[in-house]
């Protein structure tokens, strides 16, 4: 696999932040969270962001920390956020720069107890019901990915980069 950039996309709780990092340090890159970047460039998490300011200042934010991240050429692993790569210009930003993208696609059941455990304030999913309409709506974003990788409890980190990996070379 060329030193080609990859991101990693999917809903909140699958993974994403997790997988990445383990990824990075397998292929010896960078990692970077683009919600954490987020949070040092702004003095604020996503969270208070969207509860502070809305959903649609947090995007035009989170657009213009994606560009940031992927201006420097270093083959790098980026994790976004849950709701990045449901927005087209992301999308567009992360093709034009010639990134391979990776959902990790996860039942939402798999995904709401990680977020349910986490304890971390998600304004977009304040509740079960709101969360699986949400997780629902974006599915057909992250069918966008070039790459779909699928999980269940079962899937082990490792086995989760083993396949990204074996994907990615199959993909060029």
């Amino acid at each position: 696999m060329r030193d080609r950039r990859i991101v990693i996309v999917g809903f909140m709780g699958c993974g994403k932040t997790t997988v990445a990092r383990a990824l990075a340090q397998r292929l010896g890159r960078e990692m970077i969270d683009l919600d954490s970047f987020i949070t040092e460039s702004e003095g604020r998490s996503p969270a208070r962001i969207i509860e502070e300011d809305g959903e649609p200042a947090f995007r035009e934010i989170e657009t213009h920390a994606l560009r940031d991240v992927l201006k420097p050429d270093d083959a790098r692993v980026i994790a976004l956020g849950g709701g990045a790569w449901t927005i087209a210009a992301n999308r567009a930003l992360v093709a034009q720069n010639d990134c391979l993208s990776v959902w990790l696609d996860a039942p939402f059941e798999l995904c709401w107890e990680r977020i349910t455990s986490s304890g971390d304030k998600r304004p977009l999913a304040p509740d079960r019901e709101s969360a699986r309409k949400l997780y629902d709506s974006r599915r057909s974003g992250y069918q966008h990915a070039k790459l779909r990788v699928p999980q269940d409890r079962a899937s082990a980190t490792h086995d989760l980069v083993s396949a990204i990996l074996n994907a990615a070379v199959a993909e060029g």
